[in-house]
């Protein structure tokens, strides 16, 4: 790998310095694929939401390609992260939970991109326990440790911690902005973590009093508890949402995550504003995802973790003036692994025969590609929350199949054609 991007500094480049696009790869915590205005409004009479609203987002999904089967092969925060960064899978790139360092063995996009001459910067929520210093091949950080705080909350910035005012995805995109204002002499690459929406939840004050009233439509499998859990607890919200599906289908929501994810479109539109008066927009590669999916009580379930596709399915807007056509809808099923090939395969580096991803560029740009029929997705059960089990599955675009070591009984095989809420 490292003779591959020695290659590119010294020998014939496949794209000028001049002409290699910057990278803006932005990723929230705990935002499911259909937590997009856009997408509300896609479904119709199915959603679940449809007051709500992200125009700035919308804007991304316009002027980009949205891919509308996007996933992870595991959803839970830092292990979804590590095959962002390193294009594996965790079996393979080590990265099992929220408590561990970040493998100093891994390969990350990043660091072979800042060898073949791109800076780098690692702005807001890293989250591999409570591991300090540079982040894995980023020369600028201003990152927070841990889960940080959502307001004042201390940042590590290029070692030193600085106590930082306002809400922290705010003051995420001030870092980010500021970076993009100094980085004039080379190409940049960029990650920016939100903190949004995950727990507990707290708004800034903006948005506070958003959607006030509003509720959510009950779904189906919000009456089937999950396969591996018969709880107290999961009782509970199956019997709300009956009562709900009685008293009218809608059900009371958790405003406070809607109006996290409001600010963060509020965030990322003043990112594209500073992105247009730097006139950097055309010649940027911005990304919008999130680390893994979230419940709002199907299969009676909060939080992520476990196979349905709640869980596992992501938002994914990418937008790229120069190369990707706009309002391109895309339905291949794309993975969190396919990010770090994207951005090599972009810049013109090789792309290591360790990433076990596949660049999305030909997919975006139309061309007639083969592309993947299946994926693996996995979790290993986590010491902490020993309520979700250990297990395996296989999606295709119409089936999934998921096993529980030493559980045969529960094993679970869906037609999702016929069964998409997977009851």
């Amino acid at each position: 790998m490292l003779c591959a991007a020695a290659a590119v500094l010294c020998g014939p480049a496949r794209a000028g310095a001049a002409e290699r696009p910057n990278f803006v790869f932005i990723v929230t915590d705990d935002q499911r694929w259909d937590a997009l205005g856009v997408v509300q409004r896609e479904l119709g009479n199915k959603a679940r939401f449809p007051w709500f609203e992200t125009p700035n987002l919308d804007r991304l999904a316009n002027e980009g390609v949205r891919f509308r089967n996007a996933f992870v092969t595991y959803s839970l925060c830092s292990p979804a992260r590590a095959s962002f960064l390193t294009g594996q899978y965790n079996h393979q790139n080590g990265v099992y939970d929220n408590y561990s360092p970040f493998p100093a063995r891994n390969t990350t996009y990043a660091e072979i991109l800042r060898k073949a001459g791109y800076g780098t910067a690692f702005i807001g929520k890293f989250h591999h326990g409570k591991q300090k210093g540079p982040r894995p091949g980023f020369e600028y950080n201003a990152t927070f440790l841990d889960q940080g705080i959502y307001n004042d909350c201390p940042f590590e910035v290029n070692g030193e911690m600085v106590q930082t005012k306002g809400w922290v995805d705010d003051v995420s995109i001030d870092y980010a902005i500021d970076y993009l204002k100094t980085a004039k002499d080379k190409p940049v690459c960029m990650w920016i973590g939100f903190k949004s929406p995950h727990e507990p939840n707290i708004p800034p004050q903006r948005t506070q009093k958003l959607y006030a009233g509003k509720t959510s439509k009950v779904v189906p499998n919000m009456l089937e508890p999950a396969v591996f859990r018969h709880s107290s607890e999961d009782a509970e919200r199956k019997r709300l949402a009956e009562a709900a599906l009685r008293d009218g289908g809608e059900i009371k929501p958790n405003l406070e995550w809607f109006r996290c994810i409001k600010a963060i479109d509020d965030a990322v539109g003043r990112l594209l504003k500073a992105l247009d008066e730097l006139k950097l927009a055309d010649n940027t590669v911005v990304v919008f995802t999130s680390d893994n999916g979230f419940y709002l009580g199907e299969h009676c379930l909060g939080d992520k973790r476990s196979a349905y596709d709640e869980s596992l399915r992501i938002p994914m807007l990418v937008r790229y003036p120069e190369r990707f056509p706009k309002g391109q809808v895309i339905d291949d099923m794309v993975l969190n692994i396919d990010i770090a090939p994207t951005f090599l395969d972009l810049a013109g580096v090789p792309v290591p025969p360790s990433m076990q991803g596949r660049s999305l560029a030909p997919l975006a740009e139309g061309k007639a590609v083969e592309w993947r029929e299946s994926f693996l997705a996995e979790y290993f059960i986590d010491r902490e929350y020993p309520n979700t089990p250990t297990w395996v599955a296989v999606r295709t675009p119409s089936t999934k199949l998921v096993k529980y070591p030493g559980h045969d009984e529960w094993t679970e095989l869906f037609d999702l054609a016929s069964d998409p809420y997977e009851i």
